[in-house]
């Protein structure tokens, strides 16, 4: 299993314009990382969204060993995860991203399967800081 360091610029910016168009609905998709960096973002076959909740049908995840956890969007600007999205957090993936409005590069923040805040930096591709 790999650690998880970083999330490429563009995979941030597809979070940051997803979740912006979805307001005031969440944005839920899955995280997926390739060498420590997350590159991409999965979106699954019946997700439901609305201003309160998302959910992600993880039966649906193909068998993937680069997904790695989830990102959604709080449609306030509390960045501060939910008791229902802890109990997420312990069930699948290693990192978590919750990000909020106004749905910038300063109004998110990752998370460990436990909760812990840690700390992802935005690189270019596989690992080049920017």
């Amino acid at each position: 299993m790999f650690q998880i360091f970083g999330i490429d610029r563009e995979a941030l910016a597809l979070i940051l314009g997803a979740s912006h168009s979805s307001h005031p609905r969440e944005f839920v998709g899955v995280l997926r990382a390739r060498e420590g960096v997350i590159q991409e973002v999965l979106l699954l076959p019946g997700t439901l969204s609305s201003d309160e909740s998302a959910l992600l049908r993880l039966r649906m995840l193909p068998i993937d060993p680069s997904a790695c956890g989830t990102v959604h969007s709080h449609p306030s600007t509390s960045v501060s995860p939910s008791q229902a999205d802890l109990a997420l957090f312990s069930k699948f993936g290693r990192v978590h991203i919750i990000i909020a409005a106004p749905y910038d590069e300063r109004s998110w923040r990752a998370y460990d399967h436990h909760g812990n805040k840690i700390e992802l930096k935005v690189v270019r591709g596989t690992g080049q800081p920017i």
